[in-house]
């Protein structure tokens, strides 16, 4: 059975493939982040992209006795997978492939099953759930659902086991994991590992880019936010619910401001459309901020203007907003303050590591965002030592600054 599900995986993948390559279906867009031009997938999150950083590891152990896992934190998808160790097509890891017959607690996810009706287009195979799932920088995966016992740790230094968990068991898989052996998702869907532990509350705090440290995780009651005078007010903004794309988390995005002016960009720019298109949604497994087409080039025209240092080409980091540093760099470079203004009256003002980023290799400063042709979405660049609290029971994003690696 084995040898005819990796074949039948293996002409899918290849048909499906194909089919993405030349046409958009089901609403997905692909992702082209070397251009102002840039697209948002709406059936998955972009992993590529400058800076190339696509989330961050978490996991503890898959199966029993554990094995390492880490997947990367993905709130702009649902599916949890890992590669498995059939895998014929198989994405590079520090760890060993995951292999079911080494588990004791490993079983098939049948056709029936709810969780594998909630997958894009299953199919059944001998009473398997098989399954295709794309990301929106052709990165993508094929196998079979299957549901597992995870084991993660706590805050105390103890770990909890949950069992039963489904996730995809990936045996043709394709694109970049940043050094994990899969994906975690965090979505809104009945697939995310937010929704099979049923938690009402999940926060995360990334530590910057440059750090070595991990970052952190919390769900339920340890998920929770304090105000610091140190680093600033807890805010919050309401999620906006779209029935036509019900996995993502959507924010009212209502202006930006760049120095000491509020950009003139109309509400209609940022506004979620019935179909599910345009709209502002935040996502850990994308790597910079897309803004719609028409607010990025007001943002881009500002800090032209406003930044007093020599405008550079700088393809090679794929970012089209880029300074020549004076040396010793940031001595003389004034770079003007940027706030996003959300819905509730929340303002997240970024610290300047948080939207500008050095290319070492050439010394330039560029700013981390792109546009898009499509919606706009907050990646997690911008979301560096920013302790973010999602509670779904009250429907609320609340955000603080903090010091990641001491959370």
């Amino acid at each position: 059975m084995a040898k005819l599900l990796s074949l039948l995986l293996l002409l899918l993948f290849a048909s499906l493939v194909a089919v993405s390559a030349s046409q958009d279906t089901g609403g997905n867009v692909t992702v082209e982040a070397g251009g102002s031009g840039a697209q948002i997938d709406r059936g998955g999150a972009d992993h590529t992209g400058p800076p190339e950083r696509g989330g961050v590891p978490h996991g503890r152990g898959i199966g029993t006795p554990p094995r390492p896992f880490s997947g990367i934190l993905d709130t702009g998808s649902d599916l949890i997978w890992t590669q498995c160790s059939s895998c014929i097509l198989c994405i590079e890891q520090p760890t060993p492939y995951y292999d079911p017959s080494k588990s004791s607690t490993s079983s098939a996810v049948t056709c029936a099953d709810p969780l594998c009706q909630a997958l894009p287009g299953p199919l059944c195979y001998q009473n398997s759930c098989v399954y295709f799932y794309s990301y929106g920088d052709a990165a993508a995966t094929a196998g079979y659902l299957a549901a597992e016992t995870l084991t993660f740790g706590t805050a105390n230094g103890t770990n909890v086991t949950v069992p039963s968990i489904a996730f995809g068991c990936g045996s043709l898989n394709e694109g970049s994991l940043s050094n994990g052996s899969g994906m975690v998702g965090f979505g809104r869907g009945p697939l995310s590992l937010v929704n099979q532990l049923h938690a009402k509350k999940f926060s995360y705090c990334f530590t910057s880019f440059l750090a070595s440290n991990s970052s952190t995780l919390f769900f339920g009651a340890q998920a929770k936010l304090a105000n610091n005078t140190k680093y600033g007010p807890v805010q919050s903004t309401p999620f906006i619910i779209s029935p036509a794309q019900p996995s993502f988390f959507f924010i009212n995005l209502t202006g930006v401001t760049v120095g000491a002016t509020r950009l003139p960009i109309p509400p209609s720019v940022f506004a979620l459309n019935p179909d599910g298109s345009g709209g502002v949604f935040i996502d850990s497994g994308t790597s910079i901020t897309y803004l719609q087409d028409a607010a990025y080039a007001l943002v881009r025209e500002a800090f032209l203007s406003q930044v007093k240092l020599q405008a550079v080409n700088d393809t090679a980091v794929g970012l089209d907003v880029c300074f020549a540093l004076p040396s010793p760099p940031f001595v003389t470079a004034v770079i003007p303050k940027l706030v996003l203004h959300f819905g509730g009256g929340a303002d997240m003002q970024l610290p300047q590591e948080n939207y500008m980023a050095i290319d070492f290799a050439t010394g330039n400063l560029c700013l981390a965002m792109l546009g898009s042709s499509d919606g706009s979405v907050i990646g997690n660049f911008q979301q560096q030592n920013m302790q973010m609290l999602y509670d779904l029971e009250n429907n609320l994003l609340s955000f603080v600054p903090a010091q990641c690696d001491l959370v």
